[in-house]
């Protein structure tokens, strides 16, 4: 299997190794960096040759001198002036590494000179080019802010794919040594590159081969639903055979399916043509926007999938993501990992595989599925429900260091009680990850405010009053007609 922790812990090996050559190439630029060093050297003698002496110490290739003067030699402090000697006041323009090999030159040079004093501040050179001296001020520096999508325009950047796990790539693909399928699958992933916001998604012509795969899936998960799947992915499984396209015999559209889910809960499917970074991913949950492959599985493996699918996305994820409550809860972890830390990213992928992929819930006294991982695979969905595997009540502080399996069926599952105890908890934990400022979702631009002054926060407070105000009224009016409520 492909995971998404894979893929964030791939990102963040890839990011630790950038900053690295950063960091180093930032090192081997700073002696670069040109600054004006004011230099007090004092000669021991007031002969010409000692001055003709320094002067060519300093004659050398990018260093400029740009002011000299000389004064008669400070005495000690008994002393109003030396009798001998001059000290040598100037003003150099070079870079830090030929400065210290200056400083070096001085120094082992025979004993008529005496170096007094360096200091180095920022050249006019250097300002004017935006370089930096190692004593301006870098409180403002934000060269480690990480960008994120700020509306669901944005997601057109989001598209920056994983190549490590193609069908041309990989030997144990099984359509590796399939040319047609490969084929196929660039062509369907052509397509969906090209999507932009605001698209109508493209629709595929599948093949008579590509819609027996369905079918015989369909039939195969249909069977095990009634007792394995939770109630909400039941319930909206029948409603997308009445209005959503679901059937045995074709392979529904996304631009079907998305109508469909944003009516239901403002989710909405987005094409991608392959896998993505897991920040990219995650990101896109955060405007309830849920990327989508459109090509489907080898035939020759139609229970299993190494990666996700348009069976995965439609049996699995679909369903629940059309249900209101677990909408939000997708969302609160895609809202959670806009600017975190790479750490972060893994920790939030790490949750989303062990909820979103393969959860659990408790309906009833039962445990039932909610994870389109297990949704949408046969054997595991079996295996999730036996009494084989070890399962764990939810908690994400402990969920995020969960080791996962990505060759076998899971050893070890997480149970939340609720949608809503899962959501509770997911909130708390989001407080806990390193971000400098808070983020709210505005549904009605689809688009994100952060909270990072007086005035902001004062129009956040105006509209939630203003929904206080409506919540007040329609209370009131049910008192008044005699209806008794309680508040929780």
């Amino acid at each position: 299997k492909r995971t998404l922790i894979a893929d964030a812990e791939f990102d963040r090996e890839q990011h630790d190794e950038v900053q690295h050559k950063l960091q180093q190439t930032k090192i081997d630029e700073e002696g670069k960096d040109e600054c004006t060093y004011t230099i007090l050297v004092t000669i021991k003698d007031k002969r010409s040759a000692s001055m003709l002496n320094l002067i060519n110490t300093f004659n050398r290739d990018g260093l400029k001198v740009s002011h000299m003067e000389t004064r008669p030699a400070a005495g000690s402090p008994t002393q109003k002036q030396s009798s001998e000697g001059l000290d040598v006041f100037m003003e150099v323009i070079c870079t830090d590494k030929l400065m210290d090999d200056l400083k070096r030159g001085l120094l082992q040079s025979d004993s008529k000179f005496v170096l007094k004093n360096i200091k180095a501040h920022a050249s006019s050179s250097s300002l004017s080019s935006g370089k930096e001296s190692k004593e301006k001020n870098t409180e403002n520096n934000t060269s480690d802010i990480i960008w994120f999508p700020m509306s669901i325009w944005d997601l057109d950047k989001c598209h920056h794919l994983h190549t490590s796990y193609q069908p041309d790539m990989d030997s144990r693909h099984p359509g590796f040594s399939d040319k047609g399928y490969r084929a196929r699958r660039e062509h369907i992933a052509q397509v969906a590159f090209s999507y932009r916001h605001g698209d109508l998604i493209p629709r595929v012509e599948y093949t008579t081969d590509e819609v027996k795969t369905w079918t015989l899936i369909y039939r195969q998960l249909k069977k095990l639903y009634p007792t394995a799947a939770c109630k909400q992915h039941i319930y909206v499984i029948e409603s997308l055979e009445k209005e959503g396209g679901f059937c045995e015999t074709a392979i529904p559209q996304l631009e079907d399916v998305s109508r469909f889910m944003k009516r239901r809960s403002g989710f909405q499917l987005r094409p991608c043509a392959g896998l993505l970074t897991a920040r990219d991913f995650l990101a896109s949950l955060a405007f309830r926007v849920f990327q989508c492959t459109q090509y489907i599985r080898h035939p020759s493996s139609p229970l299993h999938s190494p990666e996700p699918d348009v069976v995965h996305e439609l049996l699995g994820h679909v369903p629940l993501l059309s249900d209101p409550n677990f909408a939000q809860f997708s969302q609160d972890i895609g809202l959670a990992s806009l600017g975190v830390s790479d750490d972060d990213i893994v920790k939030l992928s790490t949750l989303y595989w062990f909820t979103v992929e393969f959860g659990l819930c408790r309906e009833n006294g039962q445990v039932r599925a909610y994870g389109a991982g297990l949704l949408s695979s046969f054997g595991e969905l079996q295996h999730a429900l036996s009494s084989k595997p070890q399962i764990k009540p939810f908690e994400p502080e402990t969920t995020v260091i969960q080791e996962y399996q990505d060759e076998d069926y899971q050893p070890i599952y997480f149970l939340a009680e609720t949608f809503e105890d899962a959501k509770e908890k997911l909130r708390l934990f989001a407080k806990s990850l390193k971000r400098p400022y808070e983020l709210v979702y505005d549904a009605q631009t689809q688009s994100l405010q952060i909270l990072d002054n007086v005035k902001v926060i004062h129009q956040l407070s105006s509209k939630l009053k203003l929904d206080m105000d409506v919540l007040e009224h329609a209370l009131d009016r049910l008192h008044k007609n005699g209806i008794n409520f309680r508040v929780i």
